[in-house]
């Protein structure tokens, strides 16, 4: 599989500078980092939350884990985590579990982890599980423009 076109579509829209990073498949986060041999803080994660007000991606380094009750409070919302169905049918042009964290790109609010702002690249899925993009972690600013940022996971 390539990048998900309206993933690709969304980058040059933005005027994005990327590479696209080739590994072995990988099902996990913490998999593909070690496969595309990167440090897994550099690795953007994508959950798919919701709530009775919606979906919301939450983007965090893939060596931690998304906190959903202090994510909650930051935002007033009781999130769950979203089914695997609903991440199918929301995110229909990439690999289920290969989320990118450019929730914009599907008309989903995204919040950002302040851990990412901490790191010099950044890496996320392309929509498959062999695909990483890599862009600055200016670049990235630029793409997640609109995203709330806050403090809400933990390393594991």
């Amino acid at each position: 599989m390539t990048i998900a076109r309206s993933v690709q579509d969304y980058l040059h829209d933005h005027g994005v500078a990327f590479d696209v990073i080739q590994h072995d498949y990988a099902p996990s986060s913490a998999r593909t980092a070690a496969a595309a041999h990167l440090p897994g803080d550099r690795l953007a994660k994508s959950v798919l939350l919701e709530d009775d007000r919606g979906y919301l991606v939450a983007v965090v380094p893939s060596t931690h884990r998304v906190d959903i009750g202090r994510l909650g409070r930051a935002l007033d919302r009781r999130l769950g985590l979203a089914t695997e169905e609903e991440v199918e049918t929301l995110f229909d042009d990439c690999v289920t579990g290969a989320i990118p964290p450019l929730g914009a790109v599907y008309g989903i609010e995204t919040v950002l982890d302040d851990s990412l702002a901490e790191q010099p690249e950044i890496y996320f899925e392309a929509g498959d599980h062999e695909e990483l993009i890599r862009v600055s972690a200016q670049q990235f600013a630029r793409l997640m423009t609109g995203s709330r940022r806050a403090r809400f996971s933990h390393h594991t």
